[in-house]
């Protein structure tokens, strides 16, 4: 047998010369619109802090609170010793906020995914994705071991042809909120009318609408006006809008009861430290109050497409934070982001897999954090790169 490096250098290898390959910058300091990241100051606009809460010195004291109640790591997992009140408090709260009997947390999104789709799905079960899911949507319904469709891009008939092609004893239909790299909202409502005709329970992870869409912040649920009836299943994430770490699963009590039954990724992870809890349930409630935050980061929206349309830049269709603008190359999108890092602008090229071949972008996305100012700066630092 080859040693590691053998076999391994050549993928690694072909990965750089695709321009495929990724590389960490090691950060020095806290989450904000302008970070210390190797070395230089730069300002970000590739974070997922969209209410701009990651630093909040309310949401900070309440973290070193927690520590000093709790200690720092939760010992176990929650089925053994990890679950504190801390912990109980929040699932009580996130239920509340999102209108919903119950809530679970999870130790990360991933696990979220992976553990609600495999608990509910098997081998008699069918599962049906849209194709830009996040990747931990697409494994959860892999490893299910269910019957796995995929249908086009918010594709309200594809789905329908797909789930009248398929019998199966469950059948679920997947989607994101808002698409993490496309920016775009799914069509709720039309899925759920899709999902009920054909008997299937509908999952939405609303991981980038979560704290920034809807009647306070209440995800993309709320923005299209939909309740449990239509979307049985929902996931949520901790660790962008609400600046924290974790996420959760709501929906009836029976929902929850089989996922702490059966959900593997629930009852074999270690459950998060109680501080981050008690963080979150602090970032939740100022997430709550100050609707500024979402009013001034929609403005802030508006202000860039506006620009980027004088500028005559390619964005892709979106109303979120979330602001994409399409390269192609993954070469030329590399170049990009190198020539904005030069002008003190650090945003991310995006390129295969995480999207399509050919579709390599710079994901930039806004917060409430940043200012007028500095988007009109960041305009200009995309002409002077283009």
């Amino acid at each position: 047998m080859p040693d590691l490096k053998t076999a391994l250098a050549p993928n690694l290898d072909q990965r750089q010369a695709q321009s495929l390959y990724r590389y960490r910058r090691v950060l020095e300091g806290p989450q904000g619109p302008e970070i210390q990241v190797d070395g230089r100051r730069v300002w970000t606009f590739c974070s997922n802090d969209y209410l701009g809460l990651a630093n909040h010195p309310k949401i900070r004291v309440a973290f070193m609170q927690g520590v000093q109640e709790y200690g720092v790591g939760s010992g176990a997992a929650h089925l053994v010793t990890g679950h504190s009140r801390a912990h109980h408090e929040l699932e009580e709260a996130l239920a509340e906020f999102v209108g919903r009997p119950r809530a679970l947390l999870f130790s990360t999104g991933y696990l979220a995914n992976l553990g609600v789709i495999s608990a509910l799905l098997g081998h008699q079960d069918a599962v049906f994705e849209d194709r830009l899911n996040h990747a931990s949507l697409l494994d959860g319904g892999l490893l299910a071991g269910a019957r796995f469709k995929r249908y086009r891009h918010r594709d309200c008939q594809a789905l329908e042809a797909a789930l009248a092609a398929r019998r199966a004893r469950r059948k679920l239909v997947v989607t994101d909120g808002v698409f993490s790299m496309d920016g775009d909202l799914a069509p709720l409502p039309e899925l759920a009318t899709v999902a009920r005709h054909f008997d299937a329970w509908l999952l939405v992870d609303d991981a980038h609408g979560l704290g920034v869409l809807g009647e306070g912040g209440r995800g993309s649920l709320a923005h299209w006006g939909l309740g449990m009836a239509q979307v049985p299943i929902l996931v949520g994430t901790l660790g962008k809008a609400l600046g924290t770490f974790g996420a959760f699963v709501a929906g009836e009590e029976a929902l929850v009861e089989t996922l702490i039954q059966q959900a593997r990724t629930y009852i074999y992870t270690t459950a998060p430290p109680p501080a981050v809890a008690a963080a979150t349930l602090a970032s939740l409630r100022l997430a709550e109050a100050e609707s500024w935050r979402r009013e001034k980061l929609a403005h802030l929206i508006a202000q860039f497409r506006q620009g980027a349309a004088q500028l005559g830049l390619q964005l892709m269709d979106s109303q979120t934070p979330i602001q994409p603008l399409l390269v192609g190359d993954s070469a030329a999108a590399l170049k990009l982001s190198e020539s904005l890092l030069a002008r003190g602008m650090l945003i991310t090229a995006i390129r295969p897999p995480t999207v399509p071949a050919g579709s390599a972008r710079l994901r930039i996305t806004l917060t409430a954090a940043h200012s007028e100012t500095q988007v009109e700066r960041l305009l200009e630092a995309l002409a002077e790169s283009l």
